[in-house]
């Protein structure tokens, strides 16, 4: 990353939040890479972040001599070195078999988009789909990052979450600060009820179910959800979605469900 040698009477906790700050704005870099643009230029890059010229070429150079980014003639795409990471990282969350049955039985059984998801900081990531077959159905992608301030799987996730991140995530929501006293009941239903439920909180006529999966030490470290158009979503549903996805939880927790995104303090 863009190296920063300490001045001369430079504390080491200065120069070390620079090196992080170097760090997070390569992460910024390699994040305007999409499906959608899969190449950027110096000046897609200068415009996206506001950062000088002089700073993306050292930072653009850093990562391409890291293979990390890859010249071409329509710009700067992914490079060969993210192949290591990617896998790693398939392999880190390849579902046991198991799992993947339960899901499946999941989506045959109640014909609704069956969704694994994990925290990361602020957002909940889509580890893992096993889609409805129907016509009118919710579909995220595998990788997808979604907001923790509404949302079943939001409220499960935040069952052990800190008074400092419950804060932190209301100040982003769209209802400000206030909206901490909702996450924080929220997060006690969820812990009390053993799941939680959503109509419409982030998407019009969109609900969900979404009971915990508990890693080794009893910490919830992932929610299981079944999704879907409201309509389909009655009371009665629910209940039946929330008895079944509570069981399918249950055997995923028992044979120790962890992953490397674990629950920030």
């Amino acid at each position: 990353m863009e190296t920063v040698t300490p001045r001369p009477g430079q504390s080491g906790d200065v120069a070390d939040l620079q090196g992080v700050r170097s760090i997070r704005r390569a992460l910024d870099i390699l994040s305007l890479l999409t499906d959608e643009t899969p190449a950027v230029s110096i000046r897609d890059i200068t415009d996206a972040t506001g950062l000088p010229k002089t700073t993306v070429l050292r930072l653009v150079h850093t990562l391409e001599q890291s293979g990390l980014l890859w010249a071409t003639s329509a710009g700067y795409m992914a490079g060969p070195g993210l192949w290591r990471w990617a896998y790693l990282a398939r392999r880190s969350w390849q579902l046991p078999p198991e799992t993947q049955a339960a899901m499946r039985e999941l989506g045959a059984k109640h014909m609704e988009t069956v969704n694994l998801y994990v925290r990361r900081d602020m957002s909940r990531v889509c580890v893992a789909q096993q889609e409805s077959p129907r016509p009118l159905r919710h579909v995220v992608q595998v990788g997808d990052e979604l907001p923790l301030w509404a949302g079943a799987s939001a409220k499960v996730l935040l069952c052990n979450a800190p008074e400092s991140l419950l804060t932190r995530i209301a100040r982003r929501s769209p209802y400000g600060e206030s909206h901490l006293e909702t996450l924080r009941k929220w997060a006690a239903d969820a812990r009390s009820d053993g799941y939680a439920v959503s109509h419409g909180e982030r998407e019009e006529g969109l609900s969900a179910v979404a009971v915990p999966v508990t890693g080794r030490s009893g910490v919830v470290v992932a929610a299981l959800a079944l999704s879907g158009p409201t309509l389909r979503f009655t009371s009665e549903r629910v209940e039946e979605f929330a008895t079944d996805l509570k069981a399918a939880g249950a055997r995923m927790s028992e044979r120790g469900f962890d992953h490397p995104l674990g629950p920030a303090t």
